[in-house]
């Protein structure tokens, strides 16, 4: 009889605590509605404060949370420049920080100190007229894996069948809604000063490559490096879309900045190919087939 009892009281009980998960599920955006779109962008130009790192996208969630940390207030981002299907773990690059203000208003000077003295970076990305754009409830922490989970493979679709070309991916975390977000214009000035650094670094280091392959007559046809090429640039004008992966002599890449944005770079990318009609776009937003990022993101779901 007591044996009953108990197993009828533990039943129950599983049930109710079943019962709540699914509605807890629920609730977080299982079942919301996902609109993709071109258009106006959610956000206008925006300062942020940021702190950038290489490494797995699960990490994500330790810089969420220290940027909330100082001022709740704000709006937080991610900038994701890599894809984890494509490039390892450890070489993934991503900028997470807090967005200090839009628009034509200045950042405050004291929560920017504030920042800075935390160890965050500011910067600035500037107001696009064209971006794709997508929006997620953020009701709970699980709500970033289900966007994570849902949003992207649809915002892969939607690119590929438009052919366009969009990169890096934003997300935005305000008004309890995270806004996805990929810029189809001057794409070069949503790059953080350290990849640009990074570039120029890896410029500089095939240069001398290049002056040693003409001493020792080696072939300059070679594969260029694995390294990805982004299309960051100093001129903060325009940013073409880059273009397809190519090989060139190394003597025709002693490149500026500037001429990058102008002309076909070599290009591995870390972004998914896709065609287009007059050149091609090796850089599509991160993880838009899902599961990759989606796994890399589930220990940012934990920590927040």
């Amino acid at each position: 009889m007591w044996e009953w009892q108990i197993s009828s009281l533990i039943g129950f009980i599983s049930l109710i605590l079943f019962l709540i998960a699914v509605c807890y599920i629920l609730y977080s955006g299982l079942t919301s509605e996902i609109h993709i779109r071109t258009g106006l962008p959610p956000i206008r130009s925006i300062t942020i404060a940021y702190k950038y790192k290489v490494g797995p996208y699960k990490n994500c969630g330790s810089l969420l949370k220290e940027s909330r940390s100082i001022e709740p207030e704000l709006s937080c981002i991610g900038i994701f420049y890599d894809d984890p299907k494509k490039v390892p773990a450890q070489k993934c690059r991503y900028a997470v920080g807090s967005i200090l203000s839009e628009g034509e208003d200045g950042p405050n000077e004291d929560q920017q100190q504030l920042y800075e003295k935390h160890g965050f970076r500011v910067f600035s990305f500037p107001e696009v007229t064209h971006v794709v754009t997508a929006s997620f409830p953020h009701r709970t922490p699980l709500s970033i894996f289900l966007g994570v989970q849902r949003v992207y493979p649809q915002l892969n679709y939607y690119i590929k069948e438009r052919k366009l070309c969009a990169h890096p991916f934003l997300e935005i975390y305000r008004g309890g809604m995270i806004h996805y977000m990929s810029p189809l214009a001057r794409q070069g000035d949503f790059y953080v000063p350290e990849v640009r650094e990074a570039q120029r670094r890896l410029l500089g280091k095939e240069s001398e490559e290049d002056r040693k392959t003409d001493i020792t007559g080696a072939d300059s046809h070679s594969e260029c490096s694995s390294v990805s090429r982004l299309p960051p640039s100093d001129s903060r004008d325009t940013s073409p879309a880059p273009s397809t992966t190519r090989t060139h002599s190394h003597r025709d890449r002693d490149w500026d900045f500037e001429r990058m944005e102008r002309s076909d770079t070599s290009s591995v990318s870390s972004f998914e190919e896709l065609d287009l009609d007059s050149d091609r776009c090796d850089h599509t937003p991160p993880a838009l087939a899902g599961s990759g990022k989606g796994q890399d993101r589930e220990m940012m779901v934990e920590e927040e």
